[in-house]
């Protein structure tokens, strides 16, 4: 945030200064009142659980230079506390009022699968001619996202922002402070299910990624998705498909795979580009596809792009490949459903060289109702696409671990509630040569056991 003073503060929220200095500049906004990095506005949020109020002199203590507060009318500080209504619909519009003071085109990322790693190869295909800003970490939610539009700075030439969504209507508040100029849907998957009823609402809830859309802009789309290939941009806008079929605008010819790896060529009109990626599984193919795209329209050849895309390896907790010297590991506990489940699968399918392949599946999250099926369907998979183990955390994952039982018989199963148990299982069990997946929600906490074995 580049210089915003507590008058705009003020003129964004429609607030009232109850002490301290209008012209008190401020260049961050902090919701946890633990990190400040210089010259910050607090913004207390009330949660679920806790009111952030509670904590406003723990952020002056760690240096906040102002605060918004919903719970206070008057106040003597040299500091300035300015009182507005709701402390995140405060915020929101303090994002919305810097973000026209942005002239960089911004493109928006949706979809139920692969947000993070669309976001961070996009942003690697344009960072080979533009000065990029990217969504840091996972704040794309009504909270995160204006937090992120407020750290651009005019050195960025673009930006690539991740717009979230788990609740009906949360994607068109985002949407309309981000006002991008593209905007990419990457799937429509369960992710969010038990929120949202049913894939068709989801599909209808990506689409408002839209209401933020501005006029002549691109919708992105994969072509492969059996909801997104017939769909349309709003009037005004352009349709660009991208995925691996005829009806894409940017597609992925003569796909194989060198060592787990993807290599393919990309063709455009009249354009081939042979493409070879540093990150496994052919899901990451339509990543790469509509990185090139974005690229093209936004005026770099696919080619530069492509060689730009080569240098990305990955991103934390996402798929990450560790080779200890002693056995390899796949660390793809950021988060997980049905459909990257799958692609983590068949990541570790891909290990050639493994002699032994052992999966470690836990729960999956928020899949509603038919959360039970769901894992049993991740079970058969495993018995078509066999592994050598499947060890499971959880409740929900022992139906993946029946499902295995049931229909592969001859495959070793393992079942855990607990970490540590699972943990001190996998140290004995695992041996030189072999591989193994860690694959779960995050809120299982899977990644602090697969860290003890990168």
């Amino acid at each position: 945030m580049v210089n915003m003073t507590g008058k705009e503060i003020l003129a964004a929220t429609g607030g009232t200064l109850l002490c301290g200095r209008e012209d008190t500049v401020l260049e961050h906004i902090s919701i946890d009142s633990r990190t400040m990095k210089g010259n910050d506005l607090f913004v207390p949020i009330i949660g679920e659980k806790v009111d952030a109020h509670r904590f406003i002199d723990q952020a002056f203590e760690h240096g906040a230079a102002a605060v918004l507060t919903s719970e206070h009318d008057v106040m003597e500080s040299e500091k300035p506390w300015i009182r507005v209504d709701d402390t995140k619909k405060a915020l929101q519009a303090v994002g919305s009022f810097y973000r026209d003071r942005l002239s960089l085109p911004l493109i928006g990322i949706t979809g139920s699968v692969g947000k993070t790693t669309t976001r961070e190869m996009v942003a690697c295909a344009l960072s080979s001619r533009y000065q990029v800003y990217k969504t840091p970490g996972n704040s794309n939610s009504q909270i995160g996202l204006p937090i992120t539009l407020c750290e651009i700075t005019p050195e960025d030439e673009i930006g690539v922002i991740e717009l979230g969504m788990s609740e009906p209507g949360e994607l068109t508040v985002i949407a309309r402070i981000a006002r991008i100029h593209m905007a990419v849907i990457t799937n429509i998957g369960v992710a969010h299910i038990e929120q949202l009823g049913s894939r068709e609402n989801i599909y209808r809830e990506k689409l408002t990624i839209q209401d933020g859309l501005c006029e002549n802009g691109i919708l992105f789309l994969n072509g492969d998705d059996d909801m997104l290939k017939d769909t349309k941009a709003k009037e005004g806008c352009r349709t660009i498909f991208y995925g691996t079929g005829e009806n894409s605008d940017y597609r992925a010819v003569d796909i194989h795979l060198e060592d787990g790896f993807p290599v393919f060529t990309a063709v455009h009109n009249q354009q081939k580009v042979s493409v070879r990626l540093s990150v496994m599984g052919s899901h990451n193919i339509l990543n790469a596809m509509v990185s090139l795209a974005v690229a093209a329209e936004n005026g770099i050849p696919m080619e530069e792009a492509a060689k730009s895309l080569m240098s990305f390896n990955g991103y934390k907790n996402r798929q990450q490949i560790y080779d200890t010297g002693t056995f390899t590991v796949i660390d793809d506990t950021y988060n997980a459903s049905p459909v990257s489940m799958k692609a983590g699968l068949e990541v570790l399918s891909s290990i050639t060289k493994a002699k032994r392949k052992i999966a470690v599946l836990a729960d999956m999250k928020e899949l509603g109702d038919r959360s039970p099926e769901y894992h049993y369907e991740i079970g058969t998979y495993i018995a078509a696409h066999p592994v050598d183990c499947v060890v499971t955390l959880g409740e929900l994952a022992g139906e993946i671990a029946r499902a295995v039982r049931e229909n592969a018989p001859e495959i070793t199963v393992k079942e855990f509630m607990e970490q540590e148990p699972l943990t001190a299982y996998l140290k004995e069990e695992l041996k030189t040569g072999d591989c193994v997946l860690f694959k779960g929600s995050n809120s299982m906490k899977l990644g602090q056991v697969a860290e003890q074995f990168h």
